[in-house]
């Protein structure tokens, strides 16, 4: 009974199995779509990490002051503070910059940063199981959500299919009522 719709059958209507093959095609390019853009998804997530991990690079910074009227960074269970930190690339140019730093660091302390071309503090390049992580997860998101677009597409299809017959229906019902001369309702 499930392959109704593709039997040959005399009650069998026209839209039923255009309604097949919506269903059909929608749940194929679901899965498969969705798959293709998951994958897609998680090759540029990592390739963006390979990109982030090429333009920054680690230098040892010397903190400038000491925290006297420094507050915590916003994250309670960090321990960290904003500080002024200065350092010098191997070119031989020197740059200041604001970075969070552990919060027991006196001035004159080296710690270590992250920073880009342009000689500004940037954030740690992502460790390769978080890359991992976030190319995983970013996969699995876009790929439901293709699924879910096309699967919706379908329904809509199917919602209007389904108006589309009951009208057809209403008419027919309609033009039986008045061969006979009344009406049912």
């Amino acid at each position: 009974m499930r392959l109704w719709r593709w039997r040959s059958n005399p009650l069998r209507r026209r839209s039923d199995l255009v309604e097949a093959w919506i269903v059909l095609a929608g749940w194929v390019f679901a899965l498969v779509g969705g798959l293709l853009v998951g994958l897609a998804t998680a090759d540029a997530v990592e390739a963006a990490a390979e990109r982030q991990r090429a333009q920054v690079h680690e230098v040892s910074a010397v903190r400038v002051e000491d925290d006297k009227d420094r507050v915590p960074a916003r994250a309670t269970t960090d321990y960290r503070m904003w500080a002024t930190v200065r350092w010098t690339e191997p070119d031989g140019s020197t740059y200041t910059d604001e970075a969070r730093v552990p919060s027991g660091t006196r001035a004159g302390s080296t710690v270590t940063v992250w920073a880009d071309a342009n000689g500004h503090i940037t954030a740690e390049p992502l460790t390769d199981g978080e890359t991992r992580l976030h190319a995983v997860a970013g996969g699995v998101l876009a790929a439901v959500g293709a699924g879910g677009a096309v699967l919706g597409a379908g329904w809509v299809v199917r919602l209007r299919l389904e108006q589309r017959r009951l009208a057809q229906w209403a008419a027919e019902w309609e033009r039986i009522d008045t061969r006979r001369g009344w009406r049912t309702g």
